[in-house]
């Protein structure tokens, strides 16, 4: 049951995946995402249905238009992709549990928000409200089928923490981050607080620690001491994943390594 479920969550994923192509190119240039049907950007004739299969018709296309010949970015296939993967991931990972909708929820935001944060520096805030709303429904949802409202009161105060705590970064410098992840980081920590506080503890750091690495890389790659203005939505979400993965064991780690 576990590999089935895993298959259809990585179909269901791939589906999800291809409409997440459609917000991450309509949204930011404040176009519907319902209408009109998706069109070559150039020749602007409509895709055919069997041409819109996820990944595959992408393949059968071998990347280009199939009415002009444009090339299609390899970005499409690899985030229907990511996202059959990242469904199939959590669904054998945590299975029909309590947390399987914030964790679902959280993946496929984060990748609609990076993949648009990487290309335009932008968190579209119809996108993170959105996010908002469905977490904020599958943490409700969960606490209302098994009765325990604990996790949903750890989620409260991990909004109000990370919030907090972003809110006072931007205040103390402004340079460092976009407002964008300032309304971005209450939504990431009611998914990380609904799940533990060693998952929101360690997810608050993580995103740093990648994001610190990640600039160190580039200052490297550019051979220079001076700071680079990265995209740090991405890494909200990477450390978001990191704590939701690993919290506890990390956590333990570093109360024992610390002798507390």
């Amino acid at each position: 049951m576990t590999a089935l479920g895993g298959a259809l969550a990585f179909v269901f994923g791939l589906a999800l995946g291809s409409f997440a192509n459609v917000i991450v190119y309509r949204v930011p240039r404040g176009l519907s995402i319902v209408s009109p049907p998706s069109a070559c950007p150039r020749c602007n004739v409509e895709i055919k249905p069997w041409h819109n299969v996820p990944v595959l018709g992408w393949l059968w296309l071998r990347g280009r238009c199939a009415s002009c010949g444009e090339p299609i970015s390899a970005r499409y296939p690899l985030i229907e992709l990511g996202t059959g993967v990242a469904f199939a991931t959590v669904w054998v990972a945590t299975g029909p549990s309590a947390s399987t909708g914030v964790l679902l929820g959280l993946v496929y935001f984060g990748i609609v928000l990076s993949a648009i944060d990487i290309e335009l520096r932008r968190l579209p805030n119809p996108i993170t409200l959105a996010f908002a709303v469905v977490t904020v429904i599958a943490i409700v949802g969960a606490a209302a089928a098994t009765g325990d409202w604990d996790g949903a009161l750890r989620a409260l105060w991990g909004a109000l923490i990370l919030g907090a705590f972003y809110f006072v970064a931007f205040l103390v410098y402004p340079k460092g981050m976009g407002f964008g992840d300032v309304k971005l980081a209450p939504v990431i920590g009611a998914v990380l607080g609904s799940l533990g506080w060693a998952e929101l503890s360690v997810g608050a750091f993580a995103a740093f620690l990648w994001g610190g690495v990640f600039g160190l890389v580039q200052m490297a790659r550019q051979r220079h001491g001076r700071g680079v203005a990265i995209p740090f939505g991405p890494w909200m979400f990477a450390g978001a994943v990191t704590g939701a993965a690993v919290g506890p064991p990390v956590a333990d780690w570093y109360l024992r390594l610390a002798g507390l």
